[in-house]
């Protein structure tokens, strides 16, 4: 499936602009299906009756067999060819989702949510190093990068609305099965317009070890979280399995120093720019992931909005996402180092989240929610254009799979700990607000209801105020490890990063 041309290596391919639809539209189909099931999951647990406690689950399975597996999915596009990698994904990925719409119980949903992670793990660095490995000259990838990550916000964009529209109008299991259309554009579209060049190819045998190793040390740290929630941070299982992490990422990263063809080669996360790129990104995400649910819940439940007004009422922030990757990142990412755009833009972002900590039940949607969720999408989207793009730039060829794989495991990772970690500090918070206004709730049964809410909202308040902190250190880590220059200017980088940067060929087709 990977094809390659004798045009000289001088010259980009004529192809790369309409490939770069297809692999947008990939990304779009991703993040589509993110937004489309936390606007559908209210709707889906009611019919499939989910507690509360498992109904993080429906992300959190997801999140997990993604963020576990992203490093595996990024060697295996080096190994077998990111252009086969993308389309094995999208194929996985719609048939997944097939089974999600079909569900007819918890257990098939969560199956199904698992399976979309696992094909996920393969599609999302497959994308991304094809992307990185197109576009090297400086201003045509800030472009591309800055389409790929409006892509991004638009495919959120679409999944607000049309989740709701779906929701509302048809059924919650429509939110999965439009996943498949989409798969099917983008998988003919790879297979007509896609090349990638054979030099980029790392034809070294399967780092099997390393692969246990790391996936079961993801999955113990991000299901520790989940842990906490139901069982207490302080109970034998949560700390078995945050032991059972360190143990087991530790050994990772030993067993990488050692073999011959490692799964991570440390050179690409010991260079300070993508080291800080991948922390900080990871810590954004964790700070930011756990809102969507609240505030979904938050307008729905408390609030009382429907489905389609749900969906509306997020469009500022991701309107606030793409106007701050393509009209401040992409524009300023090769006049600026990176951190001077990374750090203000998650300071800005949880400026965003302090305001949102100032929810109640009669919050006024214009006063307070609209700049909140404006002020956190303009600042994630000015931050996260130029670390994508300082994420793969540099690396040698047989390693885009891989760094491509580090960015979305940050966020993937990112992600399943924010859910896990906000909803249980929520779920504590509610329960000893509640604990302790149980006499007003005793009163009628109106006061009761009214305390309920007002317990909710203290949790989701609580929450977010964890996030806010969050977010100032990842606005920290970025201004302090990231001192790349700007793309195609000077570097201030550690010296690994120089050499990679200069080992890097002109990549074409």
């Amino acid at each position: 499936m990977p094809e390659t041309d004798a045009r000289p290596a001088t010259l980009p391919d004529p192809r790369r602009w309409k490939a770069l639809i297809f692999i947008g539209l990939a990304q779009l189909m991703v993040v589509l299906d993110a937004t489309i099931v936390n606007i559908a999951l209210p709707s889906a647990q009611r019919d499939l009756g989910i507690s509360d406690g498992n109904r993080q689950w429906v992300i959190t399975a997801y999140a997990l067999a993604f963020g576990g597996l992203l490093l595996f999915g990024g060697r295996i596009a080096d190994l077998w060819g990111r252009k086969r990698t993308f389309v094995v994904g999208l194929t996985g990925f719609a048939l997944a989702s097939a089974l999600g719409g079909a569900a007819v119980n918890t257990t098939m949903l969560l199956g199904a949510r698992a399976l979309q992670g696992v094909f996920g793990a393969l599609l999302a660095p497959a994308a991304l190093s094809l992307l990185a490995v197109t576009f090297t000259e400086a201003k045509e990838r800030a472009k591309a990068f800055g389409i790929y990550g409006a892509i991004a916000g638009g495919g959120g964009a679409i999944g607000l609305i049309l989740g709701g529209l779906l929701t509302e109008y048809m059924n919650w299991r429509w939110t999965f099965f439009v996943n498949i259309p989409f798969a099917i554009v983008a998988a003919a579209g790879a297979v007509l317009v896609i090349r990638e060049p054979a030099e980029g190819r790392n034809r070294n045998r399967l780092d099997v070890p390393g692969v246990l190793l790391v996936t079961t040390g993801l999955v113990s740290l991000v299901y520790g979280f989940t842990r906490a929630e139901s069982s207490g941070w302080s109970a034998g299982s949560t700390i078995g399995l945050f032991v059972a992490a360190a143990v087991l990422l530790t050994a990772f990263v030993l067993v990488e120093r050692k073999v011959k063809a490692p799964l991570l080669p440390l050179r690409v996360v010991l260079d300070r720019n993508r080291g800080g790129v991948y922390l900080s990104l990871g810590m954004a995400v964790i700070g930011m992931f756990g809102l969507f649910l609240f505030l979904t819940y938050y307008l729905q439940i408390v609030l009382g909005y429907s489905p389609v007004l749900t969906g509306i009422a997020f469009l500022p922030m991701v309107a606030g996402m793409i106007t701050g990757s393509t009209q401040i990142g992409a524009r300023l990412m090769t006049r600026v180092p990176a951190r001077f755009l990374m750090a203000p833009g998650f300071l800005v972002a949880s400026i965003g989240m302090l305001i949102l900590t100032q929810i109640d039940l009669n919050t006024s949607y214009p006063a307070l929610i609209l700049p909140g969720l404006i002020l956190m999408g303009l600042g994630m989207g000015t931050a996260f254009m130029p670390a994508m793009s300082l994420a793969t730039h540099g690396v040698q060829p047989r390693d885009a799979g891989v760094a491509s794989a580090m960015v979305n495991t940050s966020q993937q990772v990112g992600g399943a700990i924010g859910t896990a970690l906000l909803n249980t500090i929520a779920a504590s918070a509610t329960t000893s607000w509640l604990a302790a206004h149980a006499g007003a709730a005793a009163a009628s049964p109106a006061a009761a209801k009214a305390v309920q809410f007002q317990g909710m909202v203290h949790g989701f308040s609580t929450a977010i105020w964890v996030s806010f902190g969050i977010l100032v250190a990842a606005s920290t880590v970025a201004f302090t490890f990231v001192t790349a220059g700007r793309p195609g200017g000077a570097t201030a980088g550690s010296g690994a990063g120089a050499q990679e940067s200069n080992e890097v060929p002109v990549l074409v087709h």
